[in-house]
């Protein structure tokens, strides 16, 4: 169906483009910070943010605006009508049970992985992981995963894209080498990633197919990188978690 300039609300789009513009790294903005980061005029950004303040989405503190939790509605209604975070939630359950380890599923998001559901065991991370929890791409084992299902050229672009600032001192940042990883990831079927997205951390995750072998989202374990060699990841945890991707493949 083609959309008719009559059938759109401009001042809408306008709202969703200024709630895009809060995120990790820019938790608060004042009126000037949103006008030029969406082009809106002032007058437009302000009557959009103070509609937000107004409606229980936004605290101003008189010159910047914070998103309030009530914004998490809105995603998290979008999250639970995708029939795939149910379809998972029991395999990571499972996984996570068997193996002792925290178990997700993300989908891919231009150049950020969106966790879609999560089974918690232990605490790795210092930040929080739930559905809706935001990460870059380039230096998660889910990201490479999803990448990797990506033609060559459509993952280069996001990559390019991407804001490749090291997380710690074992990310990789340059592009071409991430590009080699993402092969790599491809040609054997996983990704392992070593204390690239925070010290500590190890990862290794698996693309999740549907019944038509088409990438849908990825699946990975995530543990303390006290915990043996990253070379034993494969070994230790791979075995089981191929074995919910066939099982996810079955009923997708």
């Amino acid at each position: 169906m083609v959309n008719k300039s009559t059938d759109l609300i401009a001042s809408f789009a306008k709202g969703l483009r200024v709630i895009a513009c809060f995120g990790g790294e820019t938790p608060r903005l004042s009126i000037s910070d949103v006008a030029g980061m969406t082009g809106l005029d002032r007058a437009t950004t302000r009557r959009c943010l103070l509609t937000l303040h107004a409606e229980g989405y936004a605290d101003y503190d008189g010159k910047y605006f914070t998103l309030t939790p009530q914004v998490l509605r809105l995603g998290m209604s979008a999250l639970a009508s995708l029939p795939l975070p149910q379809i998972v939630q029991p395999w990571l359950d499972q996984l996570a049970e068997r193996i002792g380890q925290s178990c997700s599923v993300s989908i891919l998001d231009g150049h950020e992985i969106v966790y879609l559901a999560r089974a918690a065991q232990k605490r790795v991370m210092s930040i929080g992981l739930m559905p809706g929890s935001r990460l870059p791409a380039f230096c998660t084992s889910m990201g490479r995963v999803l990448l990797a299902a990506l033609p060559p050229e459509k993952a280069r672009m996001l990559i390019d894209a991407s804001d490749l600032t090291p997380r710690t001192a074992m990310s990789l940042t340059e592009p071409d080498e991430i590009m080699v990883r993402i092969a790599l990831c491809r040609s054997e079927g996983y990704a392992i990633i070593d204390q690239e997205i925070e010290i500590g951390l190890r990862s290794i995750a698996v693309p999740v197919y549907n019944g038509r072998g088409e990438v849908v989202a990825a699946l990975n374990s995530g543990m303390a990188a006290s915990q043996g060699d990253p070379a034993d990841l494969a070994r230790d945890y791979l075995p089981s978690l191929l074995k919910a991707q066939s099982g996810l493949r079955r009923v997708l």
